[in-house]
């Protein structure tokens, strides 16, 4: 069976979503395949180890994560025979939050092992797959077990909301907002980047324990371009979304206070921040620091306002359901994708996804 058709057998609305934000997520990967592998391909020469730990942090469960897997086995190959070692014993461990859909992820298995046996040797190695469910924001793994940590579109997630946004009395004070806004206090955006600088900050220290020296990273994720937290670039397709909520409020479809007490576990970290948290931890080398936009594409969608509501939705979804119901879900996302192209109509948005490159030192 087709790797890519096990993941598309389950059907339902979801599918249409996960598929939409799939792609994207797919063209992130491929944009920076080649730092992925050049990358763990000079590891695997400079430190030749007999067996090598590789872990795919927030790997999803969707036709990316095993797609990944081939292109960095076949990587290590390749390396191999460059250098004429032997292909070393492969540890791959697939790692998400426990609600992942795993099982999934177990179904493709057999089809994958079958096309990385394709061109091996009978006395190669083979190579290990396991899942590892669990928060990437603290120890997931034994000490000195990795050697390279691959992780895309996961780290601008946050643990959680930042604590910092909310009053005495347990209220929001960022009112009318679900990010940081224009509308918003400042010490909205002082609390997300407090809680952005602790967690990113448990990551490095987390890996750094786990990975070998000389291990390295890479990491995909969105970010902003300069400074300012509220710019036209990833904060500005938050800000649609509490417009769009907003919108169902004045349509009676949702109460105010809903939306008020609404807020995404987001942070867009800037080039200095990220090598920041990366300097005061002080175990990692910053190796390389990319930044480059995702062409606009609206793939099958009529517009690509409504390839943005399809990714957005795919993403949200289950948290925008359990705070105010499944009822406006397709109401609020044809909202958001009428918005998003009016606003393209004014004025370009730009989505800025950074690749970080670290080593253990």
């Amino acid at each position: 069976m087709d790797l890519e058709k096990v993941f598309h057998m389950k059907g339902g609305q979801g599918e249409t979503s996960y598929s939409q934000n799939s792609s994207l997520q797919k063209k992130a990967a491929d944009k920076v395949k080649h730092i992925t592998s050049k990358n763990i391909g000079d590891m695997f020469i400079e430190t030749k180890p007999k067996s090598l730990g590789i872990a795919d942090l927030g790997c999803s469960s969707g036709p990316n994560t095993l797609s990944i897997i081939k292109e960095l086995v076949h990587t290590i190959e390749k390396a191999s025979r460059t250098i004429r070692q032997p292909v070393p014993e492969l540890r791959v461990y697939l790692n998400d939050l426990p609600t992942n859909d795993f099982n999934t992820i177990f179904q493709a298995l057999p089809d994958l092992h079958k096309e990385l046996k394709k061109g091996r040797n009978r006395d190669d190695p083979p190579v290990y797959i396991a899942g590892y469910p669990g928060t990437f924001y603290g120890r997931l793994f034994p000490d000195n077990c990795l050697h390279f940590v691959y992780s895309s579109n996961s780290l601008h997630w946050l643990s959680k909301v930042p604590p910092g946004i909310y009053n005495e009395k347990g209220e929001s004070v960022n009112k009318q907002s679900v990010y940081i806004s224009e509308k918003s206090p400042a010490v909205v955006s002082e609390a997300y980047f407090e809680q952005f600088q602790e967690d990113l900050s448990l990551f490095l220290r987390s890996r750094s324990e786990e990975l070998v020296s000389g291990g390295r990273m890479v990491l995909i994720l969105l970010g902003r371009s300069g400074s300012n937290h509220v710019d036209r670039g990833n904060s500005f397709f938050w800000e649609i979304l509490g417009r769009s909520l907003a919108i169902l409020v004045t349509q009676g479809e949702i109460e105010e206070e809903k939306l008020d007490s609404y807020e995404v576990h987001f942070y867009a970290p800037s080039k200095e921040e990220l090598e920041e948290e990366v300097r005061k931890e002080g175990s990692f080398k910053v190796e390389q620091f990319e930044m480059f936009e995702i062409e606009k594409d609206s793939g099958n969608c009529s517009s690509y306002g409504t390839a943005v509501a399809k990714t957005v939705r795919s993403i949200q979804e289950s948290m925008v359901a359990h705070h105010f119901g499944e009822a406006i879900l397709d109401k609020l996302f044809d909202q958001y994708g009428k918005l998003v192209d009016e606003e393209l109509a004014k004025e370009d948005i730009k989505s800025i996804t950074m690749v970080l490159v670290l080593t253990k030192l």
